[in-house]
C-alpha cells in the first residue's frame, strides 16, 4: 500500500488547491488517518490557507507546524547563503516527522509565486523522488487552446520523468468549456501519456473568484455596513464614474462597485437594487478616497431592509480597482458554497473508484465517518431520488437544500411559504437554481390529500373537516406526497418534534407487509468503524418477537450501507450465565432471529463489552463469529438503546446519524432540533438510499 500522494501542478492559477481538496476526501474514504504537508509555505499572510482548509475541513488532529516543511522567507534566506541542499534536507525531515502523524499523506507542491520559482520546479521533484511518492499532475488550461495545453503537459510530465518521477495521472484543470472531451481525445488519438490516468475538469468561475471578506483584507478596509454579508463571492468589480442611466446597466450579478465615497446617489442606486426584482445583485460597494457617506445619507443607508457590503478605503480609485484585480482567491475553510463547488467538480469529472485504485494499491479495512459519510452520498448520487423538505422556512435546511443541489446528490422539494422561502434564499445569498416550492395551503394537491386521509382514518373518527386540518399541517402534506408517490422520501425535524414528524408517517405510509413493527437504527460513527445501534428511538419496551424484527431490519438496513451485519442481543449478561425474565427475552429472541434468517450472524444474550471488544469476547464467548466484532447491536429496550448511544456519542466523540426509520413502506426519517446542517445532508442521503431499496423491492 502506497503511503503518499504527491500533487503538483504545471503553473501557478492551476486550481490544484480545490483538485487537492477532491483528493483529500477521496482518500478518506478509503484510510483512517491521512495527512497533509506542504514543503514551502509563504508565511507572509499568517497560516498557509490550504493548511487551513484541509485541518478544519477533515478535522485534522495534527501540529500546525507538522503541516508544513519550510517557510518562503526561511528558502530564500538558505538560497542567498548558497545552502541549497539544506532546503531539501529540512523539507524531507519535516515530512518524515509527519509520517508519525499518519498512515497516508497528502502533500501538495508549491505554488510557483514565489521568487524562487525556477528552483520550485527542482524542489518538487527532489521531494517526489527521495520519497518515493506517487504524482498526480495537475495541468493548467485556463484560456488556453487544446495544443497549447497538451504542449505544457508534455513539457512538465518530460521533466519530472526525467528526474525519476513516477506519475500515476493527470487532471486537466479549468477546462474551457466543450473543450474537456477535445483534449482527452486528441491525448487518445495521439496515443499520449500511456498507462496515465487522465481526466478534465472544466474552469468554475466562483471557486477563483475571492469573498468581500478577502477584499476587506487586502485592501485593509473598514466595513461600514453589512458585517454579516461578507461571504458574497466578487465576480467582477466595477467603477462607477458615470451617470447612473448609463452605470445602472453594467451592473452583474457579483460585481463588486467601487465609487468615490462622496457619490451619494451611486451608493443609493445600488442599495436599491438590491431590492429590485429586475435587477442583478451585487456583492457590495467600495467607498474610495477616505470619504464616507454624510449623516442624512447614512440614515438612508440603514432604512433598506436588504444590505450587502459597504466598505471604506483610503486609497483613490484608480488605485482601489488595480489592488482589487490583483486579489487572489483562495477556498477558506468558512466558505462552503466554494467547498461544495469544488468537491461537486472534482466527483462529477473524476473517476474516484480508478483514481483511488491507482493511488492505493490494497485498501483498509478501516471505516472512518468520513468513509460512511462519503459512501452514503455516492449510493444517493448513482440513481438521485426526489426528497420533500416540510420545513423550507428553516436556514439550516436552505443550506442543507444549497450543498445537496450543488453535489447533485438528490432532488428536492420544500414546504413553506414560497415568498419568504424565496426572500431568505437571497438574503443568505444562496444558489439553489430551479428549486421547486409548495405552499400546502394553495396546493392543488389540497383536495386529493384531504380525501386520502379521510379514507385512511375514518375508521378511527377522523371526520373530512379534521383531515383538512391535518393534511394543511407541513409533515402531513408532505408525508401525504410521499404516500401518493409524488416524492420518494420525506426528512423533517429540525424544529418540529419527533412525534410531529413520525405521526404522520405511522398513520399514513404504514409498516411494510411482513415486517411487523416500524423501529429505528442509529449509525454510530466511531473513529475506526460504524456500528448500527437498534432500536434508540421507537419501541419502549420491545417483546421477544418484535426485538427479534429489530434485529432482522437493522441487519438489512446495516447490509444497504456497506456494514457487514454481525448481529449482537444486548443484555445484562453473556451466554448461559445470566438468570430472569429480562435475559430471557433476549434469548427468546435471539432464537427467532436464528428460525426467521438462519443466513444471518446472532449472538445472544451477550453484554456490550464482549460484544465489540475481541479481548473480553475470547475470555466470556470464545469461538464465537460474532463476539468481539459485532457490528449491529440491538437493545433490549429503548431506555438501555438511547441512554447507551448518547452516553458514547457525548463521551467518546462519535458522530451519530439518525435515528433512521426502518420497517415502513415508503422511506421518512426524523432530524434532532439540534442538528447541524451537514446532519441533514447525511439524513437526506440516507433517506434516498432507502427509497432506492424500497424501489427494488417493489414489483
Amino acid at each position: 500500500m502506497s503511503n503518499g500522494l504527491y500533487i503538483t501542478a504545471t503553473e501557478s492559477g492551476s486550481g490544484k488547491s480545490a483538485i487537492a481538496l477532491g483528493v483529500m476526501e477521496m482518500l478518506f474514504r478509503k484510510i483512517d488517518r491521512v495527512g497533509f504537508f506542504r514543503p514551502i509555505i509563504d508565511k507572509g499572510n499568517g497560516k498557509d490557507p490550504d493548511i487551513r482548509l484541509m485541518a478544519t475541513q477533515f478535522d485534522l488532529d495534527i501540529p500546525y507546524e507538522s503541516m508544513y516543511g519550510i517557510t518562503q522567507e526561511e528558502a530564500d534566506h538558505l538560497l542567498s547563503k548558497g545552502k541549497k541542499e539544506e532546503i531539501f534536507e529540512r523539507i524531507i525531515e519535516k515530512y518524515n516527522e509527519a509520517k508519525k502523524h499518519s498512515d497516508f499523506i497528502l502533500c501538495e507542491g508549491t505554488d510557483f509565486k514565489s521568487s524562487t520559482t525556477g528552483l520550485e520546479f527542482d524542489i518538487n521533484a527532489m521531494i517526489i523522488k527521495d520519497l518515493s511518492c506517487p504524482v498526480l499532475l495537475v495541468a493548467n488550461a485556463f484560456e488556453k487552446n487544446v495544443e497549447d495545453a497538451i504542449l505544457l503537459i508534455n513539457l512538465t510530465m518530460e521533466s519530472l520523468m526525467l528526474k525519476g518521477c513516477d506519475i500515476i495521472g493527470i487532471i486537466i484543470n479549468r477546462v474551457q468549456a466543450g473543450d474537456g472531451k477535445r483534449i482527452i481525445d486528441q491525448i487518445r488519438k495521439r496515443n499520449l501519456f500511456k498507462g496515465k490516468l487522465v481526466f478534465a475538469v472544466p474552469d468554475e468561475a466562483v471557486i477563483g473568484k475571492p469573498t468581500v471578506s478577502e477584499v476587506v483584507k487586502a485592501l485593509k478596509a473598514e466595513v461600514l455596513f453589512g458585517q454579516d454579508q461578507l461571504y458574497r463571492h466578487v465576480r467582477s468589480f466595477a467603477v462607477a464614474a458615470m451617470q447612473l442611466r448609463n452605470f445602472l446597466s453594467r451592473i452583474h450579478h457579483g460585481t463588486l462597485i467601487i465609487t468615490p465615497g462622496d457619490r451619494a446617489d451611486v451608493i443609493v442606486a445600488c442599495l436599491a437594487t438590491i431590492s429590485s426584482t429586475s435587477m442583478e445583485k451585487i456583492s457590495g460597494i467600495v467607498l474610495t478616497g477616505g470619504l464616507k457617506p454624510e449623516k442624512s445619507v447614512i440614515e438612508v443607508i440603514k432604512g433598506f431592509r436588504s444590505m450587502v457590503p459597504v466598505l471604506s478605503v483610503p486609497k483613490d480609485t484608480f488605485e482601489t480597482a488595480v489592488a482589487v484585480e490583483k486579489i487572489q482567491s483562495d477556498i477558506s475553510p468558512d466558505d462552503h458554497r466554494k467547498i461544495t463547488r469544488a468537491l461537486a467538480l472534482f466527483e462529477q469529472n473524476i473517476d474516484i473508484e480508478r483514481l483511488g485504485e491507482k493511488v492505493i494499491t490494497s485498501k483498509s479495512s478501516i471505516v472512518t465517518p468520513k468513509m460512511f459519510e462519503f459512501e452514503v452520498l455516492q449510493k444517493a448520487r448513482a440513481h438521485k431520488k426526489r426528497i420533500v423538505l416540510p420545513e423550507g422556512e428553516e436556514e439550516r435546511i436552505l443550506h442543507a437544500a444549497e450543498i445537496l443541489l450543488r453535489r447533485e446528490i438528490v432532488e428536492l422539494i420544500l414546504l413553506g411559504n414560497k415568498e419568504r422561502i424565496v426572500k431568505k434564499i437571497k438574503r443568505m445569498g444562496l444558489r439553489l437554481g430551479e428549486l421547486e416550492i409548495i405552499e400546502p395551503l394553495t396546493s392543488q394537491y389540497l383536495d386529493l390529500f384531504t380525501q386520502s386521509y379521510f379514507e385512511l382514518r375514518s375508521k378511527k373518527g377522523i371526520t373530512r373537516e379534521n383531515a383538512a386540518d391535518r393534511i394543511m399541517d407541513l409533515n402531513f402534506f408532505g408525508t401525504m406526497m410521499v404516500h401518493h408517490g409524488l416524492v420518494d422520501g420525506m426528512v423533517s425535524g429540525s424544529v418540529h418534534s419527533t412525534a410531529a414528524t413520525i405521526k404522520p408517517a405511522f398513520e399514513i405510509i404504514r409498516a411494510k407487509p411482513g415486517s411487523g413493527s416500524v423501529s429505528s437504527v442509529i449509525f454510530m460513527c466511531l473513529a475506526d468503524k460504524v456500528l448500527a445501534y437498534g432500536d434508540c428511538a421507537v419501541n419502549p419496551e420491545p417483546d421477544a418477537e418484535t426485538l427479534a424484527e429489530i434485529a432482522v431490519t437493522s441487519a438489512e438496513t446495516a447490509r444497504m450501507f456497506g456494514i457487514n451485519p454481525r448481529i449482537a442481543m444486548l443484555s445484562y449478561s453473556t451466554g448461559s450465565s445470566g438468570k430472569g425474565k429480562d435475559v430471557d427475552k433476549v434469548r427468546q429472541a435471539t432464537h427467532r432471529v436464528q428460525e426467521k434468517r438462519p443466513d444471518l450472524l446472532v449472538e445472544g444474550p451477550i453484554q456490550y463489552d464482549a460484544a465489540v471488544e475481541p479481548d473480553v469476547a475470547r475470555t466470556k464467548l470464545p469461538g464465537s463469529r460474532v463476539a468481539g466484532r459485532a457490528t449491529v447491536l440491538i437493545f433490549p429496550d429503548l431506555n438501555t438503546g438511547n441512554n447507551t448511544y448518547k452516553a458514547v456519542q457525548r463521551s467518546s466523540g462519535a458522530i451519530a446519524v439518525g435515528p433512521i426509520l426502518q420497517g415502513l413502506n415508503k422511506p421518512v426519517n426524523d432530524l434532532s432540533r439540534g442538528c447541524l446542517v451537514t446532519d441533514i445532508v447525511n439524513t437526506v442521503a440516507i433517506t434516498a438510499v432507502q427509497a432506492q431499496e424500497a424501489e427494488k423491492e417493489t414489483p
